[in-house]
């Protein structure tokens, strides 16, 4: 653990500031534990595999189970609770935990790092303040927390071919008026890897630079162009069961899983019951596209450091937000998304989008949903469903918003060749994207403030990965999961885990835990809670003071029988 010292931050001297390293967090959004290539996936990854190949995979990194949490939890190093991210941004539940809201109590990287002397740029998905109205305020925006430049969308989802709530730096922009940008052909992952090589581009030379790309693929809505998804026709043929059987022998062979790992029941419809595979066949296909857009854009990053001569000193992280998607959107028979068609606004090249989901495309078509429509056009928006979820999340447990492995379990890649000599190593330390922020201070010598802007900062909850990069153990009791009341606790090699259902009136039902022992059974398949009742009380109170230290407690739900 870095023991801080400053009570407030102060800028290096320059000559030791153009020493330290320039930072790149880079976050994925929805995706599964094995979807990369270096992971076991089908997408092609090469940009990815090759950070992975000169630099460290760990394979027991994980996140906090849903979009918001987790990137509350990586931008201040805290638990999502202590940042008041504890649920969505869609309510103020005026509990601490619960503000829907980033806590001013809480830092951001990009603040501790602004000012110690960084430049600070930020690309992509936000998500971090109460959902906007165009008669809202900016106080939560990324510029008003740190960032000297920003170019993305403040929601939490987006059409991909027009965005809604995008902006550049504090001002609203659409796909059409803005005045740096014009592709001639708009795609929201293009736009976020582009404006990423235009910051580095642009930056100021005289200081060292961290940058956030925040990408929303491979987020629903299932979009991408008609040439990306074509490079995938027949990949996925097979179906669900046998393609998590091909997957889980790839992760064996690269060593991402162990070689006795078993293969959890597969969660959904069998393929041989799905009625039309040519629709499923596309959204998985486009989604596969979408991350070897992402992946592409990752290649234009590389391919500028490169040219500055920046790449041997910028240290790049690459992690997911949280494990594969299940929500169903786009089921049922085919329909518009408006429920009024007729009086649907079409949209002008002058019209901002506020909207994740607008109704319409710009040019005027109708947004389309339905099981059997195929995916990837502006006009339609559809998951890939929980089918191919269970696929991306081989051979884990559950999905997004739960906390079985399956939902928090994320890839970790760490690239660093200043700073890092193992090449191609495996890492199976136990770590949570909260160490990402005490990692990044401790690289570049930056202290960790107790005050910031006139408010008391909390102390901070993660650990730096530091050691873990020579592969030396890292010192913590336990870690603790919290979301909708899904509860876990990892200590060791052992895993405690209970799994709740929301209801009506702000409620819940909550299972009774389940024990696992993670190092012979990460697929949770064989729980030990009744031959260890010991072990289950003693990590049931480890979960218990975690609830109550980092304002999990009180909750907006009531636990009923």
């Amino acid at each position: 653990m870095i023991a801080w010292k400053a009570n407030t931050i102060k800028p290096a001297p320059k000559k030791a500031a153009l020493k330290r390293p320039n930072i790149i967090v880079i976050l994925s959004d929805d995706m599964g534990y094995s979807d990369l290539g270096c992971y076991g996936g089908e997408a092609a990854t090469p940009h990815l595999n090759m950070l992975a190949k000169e630099g460290l995979r760990y394979t027991q990194f994980y996140n906090v189970a849903r979009c918001c949490p987790s990137r509350a939890s990586l931008m201040t190093g805290l638990d999502p609770h202590q940042a008041g991210m504890g649920w969505m941004t869609t309510d103020d539940f005026k509990l601490p935990g619960y503000r829907g809201d980033l806590s001013h109590n809480a830092v951001t990287m990009a603040e501790v790092l602004h000012s110690a002397g960084y430049a600070t740029y930020m690309t992509g998905k936000w998500h971090l303040n109460l959902d906007p109205k165009p008669t809202s305020g900016k106080e939560n925006w990324p510029l008003q927390r740190g960032f000297d430049h920003y170019y993305g969308t403040i929601l939490g989802a987006a059409n991909y071919y027009d965005p809604g709530y995008l902006c550049r730096d504090n001002t609203l922009v659409n796909t059409t008026n803005d005045p740096e940008y014009h592709p001639q052909q708009y795609y929201f992952t293009n736009a976020i890897s582009d404006n990423s090589v235009k910051f580095i581009k642009e930056r100021d030379k005289d200081k060292p630079f961290f940058m956030y790309v925040a990408y929303t693929a491979a987020h629903w809505p299932m979009q991408a162009p008609p040439e990306e998804i074509a490079k995938y026709k027949g990949r996925f043929d097979k179906g669900y069961e046998a393609l998590r059987k091909e997957r889980l022998e790839r992760m064996k062979k690269l060593g991402v899983v162990k070689p006795d790992v078993a293969l959890s029941p597969f969660d959904g419809k069998p393929w041989a019951d799905e009625k039309n595979k040519p629709a499923m066949l596309r959204r998985m296909e486009t989604y596969a596209a979408m991350i070897d857009i992402m992946d592409q854009g990752i290649g234009r990053i590389i391919k500028q450091l490169k040219t500055d001569g920046m790449y041997d000193n910028t240290l790049i992280f690459f992690l997911q937000d949280n494990g594969a998607c299940a929500e169903i959107i786009g089921n049922g028979p085919i329909r518009a998304e408006a429920a009024d068609t007729a009086n649907v606004r079409k949209l002008t090249p002058e019209s901002l989008v506020y909207s994740n989901n607008p109704k319409t495309t710009r040019a005027g078509k109708l947004v389309m949903q339905g099981h059997d429509l195929m995916a990837g056009p502006a006009d339609t928006y559809v998951s890939y469903m929980q089918e191919w979820a269970n696929v991306s999340t081989t051979p884990l447990r559950k999905f997004k918003h739960y906390v079985h492995e399956g939902g928090i379990s994320t890839p970790l890649i760490v690239h660093w060749p200043d700073g890092l000599k193992a090449k191609g190593e495996m890492r199976d330390q136990v770590g949570h994207e909260m160490d990402i922020m005490p990692t990044i201070l401790d690289v570049t010598h930056t202290p960790y403030p107790k005050t910031y802007n006139g408010h008391d900062i909390t102390p901070i909850e993660g650990i730096s990965l530091v050691p873990s990069f020579t592969n030396q153990p890292l010192k913590r009791e336990a870690l603790c999961w919290d979301h909708e009341m899904n509860k876990a606790v990892r200590m060791g090699k052992w895993k405690l885990v209970s799994e709740a259902t929301l209801m009506k009136g702000h409620t819940y039902r909550s299972s009774p835990w389940e024990l696992y022992d993670i190092t012979t059974d990460r697929s949770e398949m064989h729980d030990l809670a009744a031959q260890r009742p010991d072990l289950v009380k003693k990590m049931n109170d480890i979960w218990d003071a975690y609830a109550k230290r980092c304002n999990v407690l009180p909750s907006p739900w009531t636990k009923v029988e």
